[in-house]
């Protein structure tokens, strides 16, 4: 706690004051954690001041709190790009990054539980963020962007957590994600001068190659980059209690349709809980991403028919859990893209559902399956609306 007390005052957190007549400060409380090393062994104790940000009013303690995050397609361009063109990638982590943002709202916090004196009346008057409240990631992403901006770095407008700079010969790319930061370029020098001027304006761990990022291992050789999520894959098993179940070759039985009929869980939470884990793997599992996609049209009442074929996805996980992407060396960066769509597919709406996947050379980078907002009146409407998505998602 000291230790933590010590880094927010050097770096300016706040300073003490009397509470103005009129205003109202929020609370703040200490959380605490056991950091271990991967062996399990004790590493560290570590403590974290967290403001009590839900007593904040809009308007007044608060204005904006969107901040952008890297869309996955970005990161599988990249990686496929610095697969083709042998470019190394690098990862770091800021250290606190929520504390550099700037404040420009009047926030006052009391002190921290322990560190009050009796007979004091004062407060906390925010100078910069603090983990907890409601502006602290747009306040954190607002600061690294106007700072690597300063630095030559373009902001992409197709995903805003990219930056690009290109000087002669020279190209380095930068994406961000909360606090982790991915680099990658054909100059090591230019990479190693834009590591040490993030460290010279934010405090930031260099973790080396990259290998682990947002869930998705990363491994590297010759013939390409692969990527998968075998160790999130074995989580959802666990959870569900597949393990050891029997595998199975495919998702899902075929013209199986899946209706509001049948009996409904007692446990519905069980069921979104385990269709949104499985949404995120289809970051790396497009096998699963139709799947899937019908199973969340019945988020909002699961009933025993649709359980049991969350479970068949799961035996078929089972059968190969590590199974991801792999971008190859050998590749001509031609951008290239093929849809489809059933006419009619949902039994209970009557639209069609629409399918796409873009390639970049010989690497898959982009899908989706989404139902069709309206009622197509022919099969070559539902296929003029499949092409114009994969049309968009090219563009």
């Amino acid at each position: 706690m000291q230790s933590e007390l010590a880094a927010l005052e050097a770096n300016n957190t706040w300073f003490l004051t009397p509470l103005p007549l009129g205003k109202q400060a929020i609370g703040c409380r200490w959380v605490y954690k056991i950091k271990r090393k991967s062996d399990g062994s004790l590493e560290r104790y570590k403590a974290r001041l967290v403001a009590k940000g839900y007593t904040q009013l809009e308007g007044i303690g608060y204005h904006d709190t969107f901040s952008p995050t890297a869309k996955m397609v970005t990161i599988r361009c990249l990686l496929a790009l610095a697969a083709a063109q042998n470019w190394s990638l690098h990862q770091l982590d800021v250290h606190n990054a929520f504390l550099h943002g700037d404040l420009s709202e009047e926030i006052y916090m009391s002190l921290p539980p322990g560190f009050q004196r009796q007979g004091e009346n004062l407060v906390c008057r925010l100078n910069k963020s603090l983990y907890g409240l409601k502006q602290a990631s747009c306040q954190w992403f607002a600061k690294f962007s106007t700072s690597i901006q300063s630095a030559g770095f373009i902001q992409s407008k197709a995903d805003y957590s990219l930056f690009t700079c290109k000087k002669g010969k020279s190209f380095t790319a930068l994406l961000i994600y909360v606090d982790d930061i991915l680099i990658t370029g054909n100059d090591l020098n230019a990479i190693n001068v834009l590591k040490q001027f993030l460290h010279n304006q934010f405090r930031i761990k260099d973790l080396g190659d990259l290998k682990y990022f947002l869930g998705m291992e990363i491994s590297r050789s010759k013939k390409g980059i692969f990527i998968s999520q075998r160790k999130y894959a074995l989580e959802i098993l666990k959870d569900g209690g597949c393990l050891g179940a029997k595998p199975v070759n495919f998702p899902m039985e075929q013209n199986v349709k899946l209706t509001n009929e049948g009996e409904l869980l007692k446990n519905p939470s069980s069921y979104r809980q385990l269709v949104g884990c499985l949404i995120y793997l289809t970051v790396t599992r497009p096998d699963i991403t139709y799947s899937v996609h019908i199973l969340s049209r019945f988020m909002h009442a699961p009933r025993k028919p649709h359980m049991e074929v969350a479970m068949r996805i799961l035996r078929y996980l089972k059968s190969n859990p590590g199974q991801g992407l792999f971008f190859s060396s050998q590749n001509d960066l031609s951008l290239r893209a093929f849809c489809d769509s059933d006419w009619g597919g949902c039994s209970i709406s009557r639209k069609s559902t629409t399918g796409y996947c873009v390639f970049l050379g010989s690497s898959l980078i982009s899908w989706r399956t989404e139902r069709q907002k309206t009622v197509s009146l022919s099969s070559a409407e539902a296929e003029y609306r499949a092409m114009t998505g994969a049309c968009c998602e090219l563009s």
